[in-house]
């Protein structure tokens, strides 16, 4: 999202959220990848909050532990593609006249003002224009993202003091894409969930770019403390019950079953507004059946980093959802989503762009397990943009 360095440096991905971070190095194998290097650290809570950093000393020294104790092959580069605090970005579509390239940098920012809770000179924009599902509109999409200048110059501030050169950083939600979503591509709507231990993240991504995000402050560890209350048992015990048994134990699922009707209620919320505002295309009759035109053919930045939107003109109903983050390890959730969603939902591959299709994941790491590697989705996403220097 926020391009700091132009050198094509190889680098290492860096997931930040309020209660912890990762660290993911991918390495070259054959014509896929495969991983290198990776790492976790605890945040205490009060060190971030809603993801403005309060104590900047205790984070960089979290951060330099968790370098120097990486586990696998020894880190031997300083650059990082980091993530930024999704809840902190200011993120819509708009629409704009067709133009050149040239106008629309200047215009955007002029418009982008109607938008912004905040004045233009106190944040970073960034922009991309997204390709039309078929061809063309009469107009240009263009997503546009701005994070808090104050935001992001303290977590620049943090990775220099730790010794790091962020070269990127981008949305959690970008990253995630690119971890789930096979080439980048979809031929129709899919929608990711991620539940996190302290929000989920709802994103829609088709075509070649996401399409929608949002989040609740639904999550993981929610569900462990609705445990620990309802069957009157401390919070380890609560989530050794949630870890073993998920929804399979009928005490579990009868304690969580209100936050998780509540839970579809409000999915089905996000799937039913995504599907109502995605007819605004315009195309004319002979321009149906044409074939997408390239973001290089148009003349427009195709990729500026991680940006997200809150509509978009990207039609076709969501039939298919996956799963990531910790709280998609929950057992008998994905059963449970599908059948009251009537949606088909599978727990996502966060391998699926960096390993071969038919390699089955080795047993050296408990990373490579399929559940485990769900916490990591996001610091694998930016790791992919790490290994394939993509600034």
């Amino acid at each position: 999202m926020f391009d700091f360095l132009t050198l094509k440096q190889e680098a290492f991905g860096l997931d930040i959220s309020n209660l912890s971070l990762k660290i993911i190095k991918l390495k070259k194998r054959g014509k896929f990848f495969d991983l290198a290097s990776f790492g976790e650290a605890d945040i205490k809570p009060g060190i971030i909050k809603q993801g403005e950093i309060k104590k900047e000393k205790d984070l960089v020294k979290i951060i330099r532990d968790a370098y120097s104790g990486i586990k696998g092959e020894k880190l031997k580069t300083k650059y990082v593609v980091a993530s930024l605090p999704e809840e902190k970005a200011f993120l819509q579509v708009i629409q704009m006249p067709i133009m050149s390239k040239q106008d629309l940098q200047s215009a955007v920012v002029y418009e982008a003002e109607n938008y912004i809770p905040l004045p233009i000179e106190k944040v970073y924009l960034s922009f991309q224009v997204i390709p039309p599902a078929r061809n063309h509109l009469d107009h240009l999409d263009v997503l546009i993202a701005a994070l808090p200048k104050q935001t992001v110059d303290t977590y620049v501030s943090c990775f220099k003091k730790a010794g790091l050169k962020p070269i990127a950083l981008e949305v959690e939600s970008l990253a995630v894409s690119r971890a789930l979503i096979k080439n980048e591509t979809t031929a129709s709507p899919v929608l990711l969930i991620d539940l996190g231990a302290n929000r989920t993240g709802f994103i829609v991504f088709a075509g070649h770019s996401l399409k929608f995000t949002s989040s609740i402050p639904v999550s993981s560890q929610s569900f462990t403390n609705i445990i620990s209350k309802t069957l009157r048992v401390d919070i380890v015990k609560a989530e050794k019950l949630k870890l073993k048994y998920g929804l399979k134990e009928k005490k579990v699922f009868d304690a969580l079953i209100p936050a998780l009707i509540d839970l579809v209620e409000q999915i089905q919320r996000y799937l039913d507004y995504y599907q109502t505002h995605t007819s605004n295309e315009h195309l004319s009759r002979k321009m149906r059946d044409k074939k997408p035109v390239s973001p290089e053919k148009m003349n427009y930045p195709a990729q500026r980093g991680g940006v997200s939107l809150q509509a978009s003109s990207f039609g076709g109903e969501i039939k298919k959802i996956f799963l990531c983050g910790g709280g998609a390890k929950l057992k008998g959730f994905t059963d449970f989503l599908s059948d009251q969603l009537k949606i088909t939902v599978d727990v996502g591959n966060p391998w699926i762009n960096i390993l071969p299709h038919d390699f089955s994941l080795p047993k050296k790491s408990l990373i490579y397990e399929k559940e485990e590697s769900l916490r990591y989705t996001t610091a694998l996403g930016l790791a992919i943009r790490g290994i394939k220097r993509n600034f």
